[in-house]
């Protein structure tokens, strides 16, 4: 018995891959009907095969727990989502319009304020802010550029359209998912790669070495780049690894590396002391040295900020950037947009209420049955509220932590998010919310990715899909269709 895709019902939402009436979109024709021509037990094959090169390759992430860290294999269905190219090439613009705006404004709050001068974003916003540092006030980063690498989470609502759910500015994970998905698929689906125009991913790792190269301030032949890792017991560090062996650079520690008296950086090899010239920092802000930052931190490396200072080594991203990923600066964003580019934002923001304004704060607390509510510096997907889904004693823990401090919250609308076909227990069909995350990269010059990391809720209803929460994850196909 092959595939019946006659039995799939999209439900109520935006579906990826199968219109409200059954017949699946363009961009997801030849893979549909590829799947369709497949026996169960042959597609049971290929997914069990999916695992065992899962498995085989070492794809994992980590999960703390109160237990201790847990290592988990990745979690992925092996049925793409499809997006076509042309509705990818006016997201690609957007999210490189929306990069180019933040890293003016970054820039901007660390010289002149005219943002805040200008009456564009209260100026308590921005001294509130958990990820303003003062000590990266008057610094210029190459090109203006802060937010070198740039993961911007999309969702698609009922109208087919793509919003920005939140943008991620700090040390954004998960392109090494992306590409593995990719390779996964192809070991899976080989024959669609053949037969079907779906647009390549694999340049990444090439262009995110020519972005870290662009920003060396030593103008020599080869400047040497590290990743800078907390090590193996980081949630993210199989991603650390993959990235610093596909760029071909080492992976240190913040004991591998010194700040000499001459204050540029230096990494300790077999044969002596190696100038650094960029640092791909995986750590946060708050760990990188304890000079500056926290005395107590073991994962970075004394004087790197003077170092960084001086401009005799370039961090990306760089100290300070997240600023911009503010919850409640998200909210601004497409005034930002507006103010220092002068365009209208290509890609819309989901509605969002500020709990800090009295009149907005009034209507979320009347109706935190129906929002979802996050504070302004979590990720992954903790510290929220997900109104439908929620308990009246959930809903009066946030009254409390809302009236407490209102800066902190921002509530959204709980989006009809989009879903694609998922396999689920015994080989069943079913839909599965998803988001995704492109990644943006800008030095001398922008890249976007080619689709981005498609996450999956696989708990049936969820709407939640961090991997850390029982997230997947899926490959995401940008397809020719060779539609206008």
């Amino acid at each position: 018995m092959s595939m019946d895709w006659k039995r799939y019902e999209p439900q109520d939402f935006f579906d990826e891959l199968i219109t409200a009436n059954g017949n699946p979109r363009a961009p997801a024709r030849r893979l549909i009907s590829y799947l369709g021509s497949l026996s169960d037990e042959e597609l049971e094959t290929r997914r069990q095969m999916a695992e065992a090169t899962i498995q085989e390759m070492g794809i994992s992430f980590t999960v703390y727990t109160e237990e201790g860290n847990i290592d988990r294999a990745w979690p992925f269905d092996i049925i793409p989502r499809t997006i076509s190219a042309r509705q990818w090439s006016t997201t690609a613009a957007g999210l490189k319009q929306r990069l180019k705006a933040l890293n003016m404004f970054i820039d901007d709050l660390y010289h002149d304020q005219n943002v805040i001068k200008d009456g564009i974003i209260p100026k308590h916003i921005i001294t509130e802010s958990k990820n303003f540092r003062p000590e990266c006030v008057g610094i210029s980063p190459p090109f203006g550029a802060w937010a070198h690498i740039c993961g911007t989470d999309l969702v698609r609502a009922e109208d087919g359209e793509f919003y920005v759910l939140e943008d991620n500015l700090r040390v954004p994970s998960g392109v090494s998912y992306m590409l593995e998905n990719r390779g996964i698929t192809k070991r899976v689906l080989p024959e669609l790669f053949e037969k079907d125009r779906i647009l390549p991913v694999d340049d990444y790792c090439a262009n995110l070495f020519d972005t870290l190269v662009s920003l060396s301030p030593r103008k020599v032949k080869k400047p040497v780049v590290v990743v800078l890792t907390p090590g193996i017991f980081n949630s993210a560090y199989f991603e650390h690894a993959f990235l610093a062996q596909q760029m071909g650079v080492e992976l240190v520690e913040g004991s591998d590396l010194c700040v000499g008296e001459d204050e540029c950086v230096y990494m300790r090899t077999i044969s002596g002391l190696e100038r650094v010239d960029v640092i791909y920092r995986r750590i946060d802000d708050l760990f990188l040295d304890p000079e500056v930052f926290r005395k107590d931190s073991v994962l970075g490396v004394p004087g790197l900020m003077r170092s960084w200072q001086k401009g005799n080594v370039a961090l990306a991203n760089a100290p300070g950037a997240g600023v911009a990923d503010d919850k409640v600066v998200y909210a601004y964003v497409p005034e930002i947009i507006r103010y220092y580019l002068n365009e209208e934002p290509i890609i819309k923001n989901v509605e969002t209420f500020l709990c800090e304004d009295p009149e907005q704060r009034e209507y979320v607390l009347a109706n935190l049955d129906k929002l979802v509510v996050k504070p302004a510096n979590e990720s992954g997907g903790y510290g929220m509220l997900v109104g439908p889904h929620s308990t009246k004693k959930d809903q009066a823990t946030f009254a409390k932590l809302i009236k407490e401090n209102p800066r902190n919250y921002i509530a959204q609308p709980t989006l009809k998010l989009s879903t694609a076909p998922t396999i689920v227990e015994k080989g069943a069909l079913e839909p599965r919310h998803l988001d995704l995350r492109p990644f943006i990269l800008q030095g001398k010059e922008m890249y976007v990715t080619t689709g981005g990391l498609t996450r999956v809720a696989m708990r049936k209803g969820s709407l939640v899909v961090n991997s850390s929460q029982g997230g997947g994850s899926k490959d995401t196909w940008i397809v020719e269709t060779g539609e206008a």
